[in-house]
């Protein structure tokens, strides 16, 4: 038995109060539901900005009614301090997921992102510090390692920031490292790297680019690839996103942990493998063409490089094995093979809605 599946042994005959942010997002939804199925007590927030009503029925229909009655939920935004203090009151366990994503988007929107982002993780810490928390986990990103071109990526060496997003996911963790340093706030913070899986949008300009990949070939419209599609990225499956989570949680309320001296601690989450969008395409016709035989024989066409993408994504995993006993458990391949049945269902259930 690995230490995941014990600590889930573990939770379910512990039940504690868990707070998770952007729970009505893509990860955030998952989060809520992997600790329901674990009995736990969870306090919920989202302001809908990114996140969906869609996710958190999908959730309730998942774990059922009885789970579902250990769910509280309140509409709010990180930007606002009080909403903060209110969520984070009687929390044992922080897991601080909201944000405004995509690197395009911050391109363009650089003030909203850096308001959400910092001003609203700020806000997260100073709530959490208050209460009491006995763990603060929080979203990072691979983005922090910018123009740094050396793969893989290993968690002390980063480069300059590409993007207003990546600055943002930056200065998060230099946050942390202030909090541990001058109020003793220990945190761990999570390079989610490309993470995939049920329940991500595809629609919206800043869809990630395997649902997005997805809806378009399944409604015969032309994939565009950003480049030559030789960009390569570390896919990871959203259920290893989760573990990193509860481990990260667990291992900071670890009483042995509690008499090291405070830190601000951040890995890599992500499946230590490299996929180019060449090969991402192919990958996604061959498992979709089975029920979509007009795609046979499809061809991506190209367009030119985005703006503040990085070029090259793998990450190095060996410090949150070595530390959290982290274990990913699904490649790309396994994790499509996994998922694509149900989203593809998903799809369909949405589209007969329009």
């Amino acid at each position: 038995m690995n230490r995941y599946e014990q600590l889930q042994q573990e939770m379910s005959k512990q039940p504690r109060r868990w707070l998770v942010t952007g729970a009505a997002g893509f990860i955030g939804s998952h989060l809520v539901a992997r600790l329901l199925k674990l009995n736990q007590t969870v306090g919920g927030l989202d302001n809908f900005l990114t996140g969906s009503w869609k996710n958190l029925e999908a959730v309730r229909a998942e774990v059922g009614e009885d789970l579902w009655s250990k769910f509280k939920f309140l509409e709010g935004d990180i930007r606002d301090l009080a909403i903060c203090q209110q969520v984070c009151a009687g929390a044992d366990f922080v897991l601080h997921q909201a944000a405004l994503g995509s690197v395009p988007r911050s391109i363009a929107q650089p003030a909203d992102t850096h308001a959400h982002n910092i001003n609203g993780f700020l806000n997260m810490q100073l709530a959490a510090r208050e209460a009491g928390v006995k763990a603060f986990v929080y979203a990072s990103s691979s983005a922090v390692y910018g123009d740094n071109s050396a793969l893989p990526k290993r968690e002390e060496i980063i480069g300059r920031p590409l993007s207003p997003y990546a600055l943002s996911k930056w200065v998060n963790e230099l946050y942390a490292e202030i909090f541990a340093r001058c109020y003793g706030m220990s945190s761990i913070g999570l390079r989610y790297f490309n993470v995939f899986g049920p329940r991500q949008d595809p629609n919206g300009p800043y869809a990630a680019v395997i649902p997005k990949w997805i809806d378009a070939m399944i409604k015969g419209q032309p994939i565009c690839i950003n480049g030559d599609g030789e960009t390569s990225r570390d896919f990871c499956y959203v259920n290893n996103t989760v573990q990193a989570n509860l481990l990260a949680a667990d291992w900071l309320a670890d009483p042995a942990h509690q008499t090291l001296v405070p830190s601000a601690q951040v890995f890599n989450v992500a499946a230590g493998g490299r996929t180019t969008l060449n090969q991402l395409f192919y990958l996604l016709r061959d498992e979709l063409v089975v029920t979509h035989p007009s795609l046979a024989g499809s061809l991506p066409v190209y367009g030119p490089f985005r703006a503040g993408d990085v070029r090259h994504s793998q990450a190095d995993v060996r410090q949150i094995q070595d530390t959290l006993a982290y274990l990913s458990t699904q490649d790309l391949a396994e994790g499509l093979k996994e998922f694509l049945p149900q989203y593809l269902k998903s799809l369909c259930c949405t589209q007969s809605k329009r």
